[in-house]
């Protein structure tokens, strides 16, 4: 079991430095995002009117609407999803950072424990099933959001692969710690 911490967490943390490295110092991090036009008009009304922070999806779809209303709404008005927080919310702060990376350790971690389920006896092997696994995380957030929020295809996309990317940097370290199947027998022989 210490092994497998040990790998999650060193996996995690080459998780978090590829996922800083694709959003600050490439430029991944920004792809499928655009500036709103007449930005500072839009974000005054907002202000003037959204008092706290929260995820709005609008035209609001009250309980009891029927899906006839609501698909008359988006006919007539703007539809969308709005992430907002008021002026005086902080951008990035260190407890952002630390959830990201935790986050990330977390999901290594479980990589890691499946992995070591397992019998791939082989080093590709076992790498291309850490990476199996963090593609099935990042189809199915990333596709959900595209379907039903209409996320742009290329953020759709650039995330995916950003993640996935992380998922083989895990994958490369976890599959040098874990040895499973034949090769973990072989090993205590």
């Amino acid at each position: 079991m210490k092994r497998i911490l040990l790998a999650g967490l060193l996996a995690g943390i080459a998780m978090y430095v590829w996922s800083s490295v694709a959003h600050v110092a490439l430029p991944l991090g920004a792809v499928g995002i655009s500036q709103i036009p007449n930005e500072a008009a839009v974000t005054g009304a907002m202000s003037g009117n959204i008092t706290q922070s929260g995820l709005y999806f609008f035209p609001f779809m009250a309980p009891g609407t029927s899906m006839a209303e609501q698909t008359e709404k988006v006919k007539t008005s703007p539809s969308g999803l709005l992430i907002y927080r008021p002026a005086g919310a902080p951008a990035m702060t260190p407890g952002m950072l630390l959830i990201e990376l935790l986050t990330e350790i977390v999901v290594s971690i479980l990589a890691v424990w499946l992995l070591a389920q397992t019998r791939i006896s082989t080093y590709r092997g076992r790498v291309v099933f850490v990476a199996a696994v963090g593609l099935t995380t990042c189809i199915m957030t990333n596709v959900q959001y595209w379907n039903w929020y209409s996320f742009p295809l290329s953020y759709t996309v650039n995330y995916m692969f950003i993640e996935l990317v992380g998922f083989i940097f895990a994958g490369l370290i976890a599959a040098r710690m874990i040895r499973t199947g034949e090769a973990a027998g072989a090993a205590a022989a």
